[in-house]
């Protein structure tokens, strides 16, 4: 490994050669923790009511959907997104080191709805371009409705519907791949690269870190993205649908 812009690069040519044709990368054993560590601080996250928690409707009742801004609560996770060769390797990819722009866990309880096909780019007004990462917390399969992408289709922000999520006709139109993953493993994808997940219609809970890096070069801006969020919450009328990002993508019923 050689050295990048003040960091270590982790990453072989094949790889960026994958990730900048495809638009994503799969990588595994980058975890500055064991397994058990970090299922146990997601578990101190979500037992957390001071932290942003969103929740939704399933068959078993109210149950959450979502954590978010946990890194300051979290000297774990903190190191995880922060510290360790994942925010490393969203350096290379974004072309210099990066900042951690977001963070979130998603967790897909029995009967926890998916996300609509969407790009991750048109939910972040306040920078020009990010990094998407998965970390599975427990494993992901289809089963318990894993990430589908879109290949090498990462280049321009494709036709959007009313709720910011990709037009049905286009859609249509692309080709996706269902991405399983293991319990701490991640998954790199661009901004723009167009993905979905399906409903857990397993009999087992999943969960998975989603953190999302920009360049340095613009700034530390998840402050920024927070404050942004939480103003626009606090104008949204009730219209009878969860809200838990900037665009309409989460597909569950409000509790």
């Amino acid at each position: 490994m050689t050295s990048y812009d003040g960091f270590m690069a982790r990453l072989t040519q094949d790889q960026l050669n994958f990730y900048r044709e495809n638009g994503w990368l799969l990588v595994n054993d980058l975890l500055p923790c064991s397994i058990e560590e970090l299922r146990a601080a997601v578990d101190v996250v979500a037992s957390n009511d001071e932290l942003m928690q969103h929740y939704e409707m399933t068959d078993d009742g109210p149950r959450l959907a979502r954590s978010e801004y946990f890194i300051d609560a979290s000297p774990v996770l903190d190191e995880v997104l922060r510290r360790s060769a994942i925010s490393d390797i969203a350096g290379e990819l974004l072309g210099e080191p990066a900042f951690l722009y977001k963070e979130k866990i998603n967790y897909k309880h029995h009967g926890g709805a998916g996300f609509a096909p969407h790009q991750d780019q048109p939910a972040y007004p306040t920078v020009n371009e990010v990094l998407s990462v998965m970390v599975a917390v427990d494993d992901s399969t289809v089963a318990n409705g894993c990430l589908d992408v879109v290949s090498a289709r990462h280049h321009v922000t494709l036709e959007q519907d009313e709720r910011g999520c990709i037009a049905a006709p286009v859609v249509a139109q692309l080709e996706w791949f269902p991405v399983e993953l293991s319990a701490g493993h991640t998954l790199f994808f661009h901004g723009l690269t167009p993905h979905r997940s399906g409903a857990n219609t397993s009999g087992r809970s999943r969960r998975a870190l989603y953190p999302t890096y920009n360049r340095q070069s613009e700034g530390d801006l998840r402050e920024d993205y927070y404050r942004l969020k939480r103003d626009i919450f606090a104008s949204t009328a009730d219209d009878g649908h969860p809200h838990i990002s900037l665009i309409g993508d989460f597909e569950g019923r409000p509790v």
